[in-house]
């Protein structure tokens, strides 16, 4: 079987686990800091604080932000992101995508929005200097929980916003090998509510002036972390080579949509996703194959069960949204994936369509 996704791990990684296994304070020890020094170079950011998850982060930036009565979110992602608003005490308000992005439609974001959260979808950076002329006095925040090293001109994704969110969960670009998140910003003051949020609302060892949360990450999975940041350039231009060699076997097989970089942008592709009407069918085949794919996702955010009494939003709401969610499927990219698995998985798609 051809997976879907796969984490890069090496001998560098385990290494790195076992010695701070062996000589690091488990909880917020020397490599968590040293984790976050370095995650906020690479970005190019003043600050970086870690997390336990990407959907920790998310939450502790909005609630750093304070109650704030709307955020705009993108009715194609996944439900961490408008989860998090809900979790702070605001309200997320739907914006239909992009047709060729599938990130958020700048287009149809309201010009007088207060908080503004939108998605580097699948790792393709969202037009940020775009988006901030369509609403001058919005906050956002940069959901860059698929996109770590994702470029937008000479910026890296993170760096763009008021402040970013990241995410490591073992299928993303890079991993802290199990769950861990980040976030980045060059406000001095979100930086120090969040690393307080993050520990308990703790002042001191044992004073606290906040009502916080646990939500630290651990020292093992931060040095793991550390081994993956300094290989993420190289990972994911494995990605973007793979990536590129789907395209030029793939381009005008059947009805298939493929994914767009946009002339100013560095997509990291997280995920290679394509589209097609004969989505379900070419999903079986390529299992019959022993290929994995995946739906990425379906439903949309406004249809999902959860949010049904809440918003009261049916089909037709968001009408870009929901095709893509029914004509999406992720097929398999990873540093790890071979040339020849790259050809036989596109070669499978032209057979399918050639049927």
């Amino acid at each position: 079987m051809i997976s879907l996704s796969k984490p890069n791990i090496t001998e560098m990684e385990l290494k790195a686990l076992s010695e701070a296994a062996t000589s690091d304070k488990y909880v917020l020890g020397e490599n968590v800091y040293k984790f976050e020094e370095e995650f906020a170079k690479y970005i190019h950011v003043d600050f970086a604080v870690s997390t336990n998850s990407g959907g920790s982060a998310l939450f502790l930036v909005n609630l750093a932000l304070g109650k704030k009565s709307k955020v705009i979110v993108p009715a194609m992602t996944f439900i961490a992101t408008s989860n998090s608003v809900i979790q702070a005490g605001g309200l997320p308000i739907f914006c239909d995508i992009s047709s060729s992005t599938y990130n958020i439609d700048i287009e149809k974001v309201p010009t007088d929005s207060e908080v503004i959260l939108p998605v580097h979808l699948y790792g393709n950076p969202v037009d940020i200097h775009s988006l901030k002329e369509r609403a001058p006095n919005a906050i956002i925040i940069e959901d860059a929980c698929q996109a770590h090293g994702a470029e937008l001109g000479s910026s890296k994704v993170g760096s763009l916003g008021n402040v970013g969110v990241f995410s490591f969960y073992p299928s993303k670009n890079m991993t802290v090998m199990g769950d861990g998140g980040m976030i980045t910003t060059n406000d001095e003051k979100i930086a120090s509510i969040v690393a307080k949020l993050r520990d308990c609302g703790r002042k001191s060892r044992y004073l606290h002036d906040a009502v916080g949360y646990t939500m630290r990450l651990n020292s093992i999975n931060a040095a793991v972390g550390r081994v993956q940041l300094k290989r993420l350039d190289s990972m994911n231009e494995k990605r973007r080579r793979i990536a590129s060699l789907y395209n030029s076997m793939l381009k005008g097989v059947g009805d298939l949509v493929l994914p767009l970089e946009e002339k100013d942008a560095k997509h990291v592709y997280h995920l290679y996703v394509i589209k097609t009407s004969k989505r379900d069918l070419l999903a079986k085949f390529l299992e019959s194959k022993g290929i994995q794919t995946g739906i990425h996702y379906d439903p949309p955010l406004h249809l999902q069960p959860i949010y049904q009494d809440m918003f009261k939003l049916s089909e037709g709401s968001f009408p870009v949204a929901e095709d893509h969610a029914k004509k999406a499927l992720s097929i398999p990219i990873y540093p790890d994936l071979k040339d020849e698995e790259v050809r036989f998985v596109a070669q499978s798609i032209i057979e399918f369509f050639e049927k």
